[in-house]
């Protein structure tokens, strides 16, 4: 199974799942997936249609968000708060890498927490986020 990586304590991310991980994520406790990576954005990634057929057949909750990392707008973060605040918990988010999932994640929080809290948990998780602080305060001045 893929190692996932703790955000908070109802989120998780993760890098690209397989199918055959669904069952074991339910046995670990998750109760939904969410896919931040559109179809085909690689050759050897399984459909999001794939995945979701995996994630009902094992009692997940499964929700497809695609967000292209390079270009995530205010409409993404806004869906991807959503999905994770009506979520019954825990969530675990994934992408290619979990870097998207995680910067979603960070986006939703410019106005709940201060920037080196942000960058410190996706650091702890193993992502850095340095790059995103323009956009962190942007957000947080909105």
């Amino acid at each position: 199974m893929t190692t996932t990586k703790k955000l908070t304590d109802t989120l998780f991310v993760a890098e690209q799942l397989q199918p055959e991980d669904m069952a074991e994520l339910a046995k670990a406790g998750f109760k939904m997936v969410i896919n931040n990576r559109p179809d085909g954005e690689d050759e050897n990634q399984p459909s999001s249609a794939e995945m979701a057929a995996a994630a009902e057949a094992a009692g997940l909750e499964y929700a497809h968000q695609p967000v292209v990392g390079s270009n995530i707008s205010e409409t993404d973060i806004d869906g991807f708060d959503a999905i994770v605040s009506l979520a019954e918990t825990p969530v675990l988010a994934f992408c290619r890498t979990g870097t998207r999932s995680t910067m979603l994640w960070a986006l939703t929080q410019a106005s709940e927490q201060d920037n080196a809290r942000i960058l410190a948990t996706a650091e702890q998780a193993g992502y850095d986020l340095s790059g995103l602080v323009e956009r962190l305060d942007q957000r947080r001045g909105q």
